[in-house]
């Protein structure tokens, strides 16, 4: 199993959720996050007054999968979430060790 976690623009997320969810994806955790990679920032203008913005705005989606559907879901991020423009976000992966459903206890992928 892995996890996915995929930090992108806040506009994306319907974009993202709707393209995982025609591709069978149907439990995700979305975490409103701000930070910033290299773009650094910007610049904003609040009633003619100019002021820096050192974390900028985004989403972080997390999906949990089965290795099998890993390429899928790492595709489906990539295309729904792309701008091309510099900040479109990143994707980590990561190996899971367990899941466990806490209502019924189940492990593994049965818990997914």
């Amino acid at each position: 199993m892995k996890k996915v976690e995929a930090v992108i623009r806040h506009f994306k997320l319907d974009d993202v959720k709707n393209a995982l969810a025609q591709r069978g994806i149907t439990g995700m955790t979305i975490t409103e996050s701000r930070g910033f990679g290299r773009q650094k920032g910007h610049t904003e203008s609040y009633r003619g007054t100019e002021y820096e913005v050192d974390f900028v705005p985004k989403v972080k989606v997390e999906v949990v999968v089965t290795d099998a559907k890993l390429k899928m879901v790492l595709d489906t991020i990539m295309s729904s979430a792309q701008t091309g423009q510099v900040g479109d976000g990143k994707l980590f992966v990561s190996e899971l060790v367990d899941v466990i459903r806490i209502r019924t206890g189940e492990s593994g992928v049965d818990a997914i």
